[in-house]
């Protein structure tokens, strides 16, 4: 026990303030405080005094009431540190003036819950200086009233084993607050170390995508202009060639498209870049466009219709059902070519549901892109559904294949 007061009159000391405070006012302390309180102002007067020592009847008042007003003053400046070190220093020297006058009663109480709060709550040097006093009071007095020497001998001993437990319920508790000190360090070392690893597998992935999507992008966008130069100047006027001439142009559009959204995606994935708080477009007329162009590039009917109060989405649910239409709409063209196809935009008052609905093709008819594709499609989709914190489900129902993509917003 007095090795650890012995590690803190070294060097060590300095790194703790004196103004350092152990929490100690647990509702089962306070109570304690209180019935100690009331222990000795029951007691004390009623208790018998030292032989020859009739006049103290004063001082024990006196005494009494300086204690009392001590003790609420420390009980209500916990916060305080000056005012409760002041208030402590006063209970130090009235609790070792009634335990003097009164050795033989419970006022020897008072002095142990001084010096073993200040052991507590105090510094080394500090809680020492209250301990002293305690002592030197209570021995002064006892000596002045003729309180038993054994008396003297053991209260003073008692004091200060409570003042070094004290200590070491002090140390302890530092130790246990720089070690949870420590592992918050480590905690916020690991979410640093964490965030670089995810910084750096964002690079990586954006380093993928660039050399091999936007690099292949980039060529088939150069043969696609090259093949339109080519049929260009072919001599005729067949529909054929026009229809020909039309859909390469037509992929030169998407290809273009393509290499712009990886561009983007690429400086999300290397700088982090935020998404707007707002889609750049309402979502009805981001999806009339989808369905438009569906209708153009593949000539097939698609119903597009929207319910309820459209209203601004932030990015994040609106690229959700963007995307998740897009997929679908790809997925139909793929499976059920020539297939009219149903797209239904709903919003709810705390949601927004999206529906893509095709029939099913007949056994065997599948397209010939049918097998393009790494089929990962649906799955992307409901993991990104379930980011934004909605559901995706897909199958056949009624003779038909629906997407139903539902999502707050």
């Amino acid at each position: 026990m007095f090795s650890s007061v012995a590690k803190r009159w070294g060097p060590g000391q300095r790194a703790h303030s004196d103004r350092a405070a152990v929490s100690t006012d647990m509702p089962l302390i306070q109570g304690i405080r209180v019935l100690v309180l009331v222990l000795v102002l029951v007691t004390v007067p009623l208790s018998r005094r030292q032989p020859g020592a009739a006049s103290d009847g004063a001082i024990v008042v006196v005494s009494l009431a300086s204690f009392t007003a001590a003790w609420i003053v420390w009980s209500l400046a916990q916060s305080r540190f000056r005012l409760m070190t002041a208030a402590l220093a006063v209970m130090g020297a009235t609790g070792g003036v009634l335990a003097g006058v009164s050795s033989l009663s419970p006022a020897v109480a008072a002095g142990c819950v001084v010096t073993s709060f200040a052991g507590v709550r105090l510094s080394t040097w500090g809680s020492f200086a209250i301990t002293a006093e305690t002592v030197a009071a209570f021995v002064i007095t006892g000596v002045a009233t003729g309180a038993p020497s054994g008396a003297l001998i053991g209260y003073s001993a008692l004091f200060v084993g409570l003042w070094a437990f004290g200590l070491t319920r002090r140390a302890y508790v530092l130790r246990a607050e720089e070690a949870e000190h420590a592992l918050e360090q480590t905690r916020r070392a690991l979410d640093a170390e964490t965030e670089a690893a995810a910084v750096a597998e964002r690079a990586r992935i954006a380093r993928e995508i660039h050399d091999v999507l936007a690099h292949s992008l980039a060529a088939v966008s150069v043969n696609l202009q090259a093949a339109e130069g080519l049929l260009g100047e072919i001599d005729g006027e067949s529909p054929e060639l026009a229809k020909a001439i039309e859909c390469v142009a037509r992929a030169g559009v998407f290809t273009r498209e393509g290499m712009a959204e990886t561009r983007r995606a690429i400086t999300a994935l290397r700088d982090n870049v935020p998404a707007s708080p707002r889609t750049p477009a309402p979502l009805a007329d981001q999806l009339a466009g989808l369905a438009a162009q569906y209708r153009a590039d593949g000539d097939t009917e698609v119903e597009f219709g929207v319910s309820g109060m459209p209203r601004p989405l932030a990015a994040g649910p609106g690229l959700a059902v963007y995307r998740t239409v897009q997929e679908a709409l790809t997925n139909a063209r793929k499976h059920a070519p020539g297939q009219p196809v149903r797209l239904c935009l709903e919003f709810r008052p705390d949601e927004i549901s999206v529906e893509i609905s095709n029939l099913l093709p007949a056994t065997g008819a599948a397209g010939p892109l049918a097998d393009a594709g790494a089929g990962y499609g649906l799955t992307g989709l409901r993991e990104r559904a379930a980011l934004a914190g909605g559901t995706l489900t897909a199958g056949p129902a009624s003779g038909q294949w629906q997407v139903c993509l539902t999502i707050p917003g």
